[in-house]
């Protein structure tokens, strides 16, 4: 692997602190887009700069996350936001309740939909603002 694809992966997948580290890395000419991975040495990262660089976001990373939270023994409700805080507080505007539990969700969790499969990374293109709902669960019993 070569460092531009790591370098694109922890932006994807929102690694704020190894995409901060690999762009400082760039800046310093310490490494190259096309140099393979195994010639990064974060040892020669100044570690003050990168720990600036991730405080002042640098790279614009809004890490936006998708929550379940019950609503009652069967229904559950997924909204994307920043933070669990955040959800909870959109779902008790929303709903005006406090849900039962709140859990984080991998954004790489697929679900059917249609006649396809979407995972909760791709659907959240979707959606230009946040927080939001991105969908209903119901619970069936089996």
């Amino acid at each position: 692997m070569i460092v531009k694809d790591l370098y694109l992966e922890s932006i994807r997948f929102e690694e704020s602190s190894l995409a901060h580290y690999i762009h400082h890395l760039l800046e310093e000419g310490n490494i190259e887009l096309d140099d393979n991975i195994s010639s990064i040495d974060f040892d020669q990262a100044d570690h003050r700069k990168v720990a600036e660089m991730i405080e002042g976001n640098v790279l614009g990373f809004h890490k936006v996350g998708v929550y379940s939270l019950k609503m009652n023994e069967s229904d559950f409700v997924f909204i994307y936001a920043e933070s669990e805080q955040e959800a909870i507080r959109f779902y008790s505007e929303t709903f005006h309740e406090t849900p039962l539990n709140c859990y984080e969700y991998s954004l790489d969790f697929e679900l059917v939909r249609g006649n396809g499969v979407i995972s909760f990374r791709d659907m959240r293109k979707e959606f230009m603002s946040f927080p939001v709902v991105a969908g209903y669960f119901q619970k069936t019993e089996s």
